[in-house]
């Protein structure tokens, strides 16, 4: 019996408003590479448990024939070490797409800084409104 159980402490999901201002999507793209961040971890943890797992289905099938027990316990018992470790493949995959998608957000935000901090304090800073967007296009 496996002793994985599924946890709900992950990361929040960022909201999908139409906040665009800068520091709303600033703490945007920190949520989400937040959670990749912990996403890539659990399942780093999950593929090492997956690998364990195969590697137990194996010997335990080897025991099993070296006690004479009937074929198809074997067998049975094979194909969950196979099943295991081809869902370990497909795990890792997952954690590599996490990893990707968990710097591209890093990248993302901080080239989103580089490009609209100086703004957002020149804009945050002035006791003056801003015209709506449109406005200078009449």
């Amino acid at each position: 019996m496996s002793d994985l159980a599924p946890t709900t402490g992950g990361g929040a999901a960022a909201r999908t408003d139409g906040d665009n201002r800068y520091k709303a999507v600033q703490q945007k793209l920190k949520t989400l590479g937040t959670a990749m961040d912990m996403a890539g971890t659990e399942l780093e943890v999950l593929l090492r448990r997956m690998r364990m797992n195969a590697q137990r289905s194996e010997g335990l099938a080897v025991d099993i024939a070296n006690a004479e027990l009937d074929r198809k316990f074997v067998e049975m018992t094979n194909q969950v070490s196979v099943a295991l470790g081809g869902a370990a493949v497909e795990v890792r995959k997952l954690h590599e797409t996490a990893q990707e998608v968990s710097g591209l957000a890093h990248d993302t935000r901080r080239t989103h800084a580089r490009l609209y901090e100086g703004l957002d304090t020149v804009r945050s800073n002035r006791r003056e409104k801003t015209p709506k967007p449109g406005f200078f296009n009449t």
